[in-house]
């Protein structure tokens, strides 16, 4: 594949399903992609590296066993942060909700995790005024 950071999902879980890329390769490549250039855009707020990697390792597993979870199984991606992610902050990109943790997954988030993507971090919302 060309370039790999400007894939489609349908071209990375091309790759993912024809073992040329693992789940777990796919992650490090956008959590380094991520560490290098965060610093100067500021994008993602809240990581989930463990967690990420857990589910990047249990597609990976499943794979080897024959097992597809679906069409964005091994894709990792982020959940903007105006979605409720059980334990994590929701601010909606206002400072006042520093403090608004989920209790539980929004309905979409539930969906998503159910054909297996991974959720790595949790980009900005722009700032309300």
């Amino acid at each position: 594949m060309g370039d790999r950071a400007f894939a489609s999902a349908t071209e990375l879980s091309d790759e993912i399903r024809d073992r040329h890329i693992g789940c777990v390769e796919l992650l490090d490549f956008y959590l380094a992609r991520a560490e290098r250039h965060n610093p100067a855009l500021n994008a993602i707020v809240v990581r989930q590296v463990d967690q990420a990697r857990e589910r990047a390792r249990a597609a990976d597993a499943a794979l080897a066993r024959g097992e597809r979870w679906g069409s964005l199984h091994g894709i990792s991606m982020t959940v903007k942060e105006s979605f409720n992610v059980a334990g994590l902050p929701t601010t909606f990109g206002n400072p006042l909700w520093k403090d608004n943790i989920a209790t539980s997954n929004a309905f979409m988030i539930d969906r998503l995790l159910r054909p297996a993507p991974s959720s790595s971090a949790r980009p900005t919302c722009p700032t309300c005024r």
